[in-house]
C-alpha cells in the first residue's frame, strides 16, 4: 500500500506542476480605464483594471518615481509601511499589468494633449476659421 500512496503523490505533484506552468504561460487580458490624468503632479493618474472580465481593481496609481513611471497597487498603511491590498504574484503577471496600465496611461495622455492642442488652435483661429475647423 505504501507504494500506491507514493505513486498518487507523484501524480498529484506532477499535475500541480503542469497546472502552475499553464497558469504562468497564459496571457491575461487587462482592460485598463484611466480615471484621471494629472501630468504636473507626482501621482500622474489613476486607473481601474479589469482582468479577464472576472476581477476588477480600482485605485491603481501611476506615479512618477526617481526611475520613471511605475504602477502602484491599492494599499493600506500599517505603521510606517504600506501593504498592497492586491498584487501580481508572478514577475510575468506584474510585467503584463505594468505594461497594460502604463500603455493605457500614455495613450490617454497623448489623446488629452491632442485634444488640448486642438482646442487651443480653435481658440486662436479667427472666427470664420474656427467654424470651418468644427465642421472638419
Amino acid at each position: 500500500m505504501a507504494g500506491k500512496g507514493t505513486k498518487n503523490n507523484q501524480q498529484n505533484a506532477q499535475s500541480e506542476t503542469q497546472s502552475e506552468q499553464a497558469k504562468q504561460t497564459q496571457p491575461l487580458d487587462f482592460d485598463v480605464r484611466i480615471q484621471s490624468i494629472k501630468p504636473n503632479e507626482s501621482i500622474k493618474g489613476t486607473a481601474s483594471v479589469n482582468i479577464n472580465g472576472a476581477f476588477a481593481i480600482r485605485g491603481v496609481k501611476i506615479i512618477e518615481g526617481s526611475h520613471g513611471l511605475f504602477v502602484s497597487m491599492p494599499s493600506y498603511k500599517v505603521g510606517n509601511e504600506y501593504k498592497d491590498i492586491c498584487f501580481p504574484i508572478t514577475p510575468e503577471c506584474r510585467k503584463q499589468l505594468n505594461d497594460a496600465v502604463l500603455g493605457a496611461y500614455e495613450q490617454a495622455l497623448t489623446q488629452s494633449q491632442n485634444s488640448m492642442a486642438k482646442h487651443h488652435e480653435m481658440q486662436q483661429a479667427p472666427e470664420g476659421q474656427a467654424m470651418d475647423m468644427i465642421g472638419m
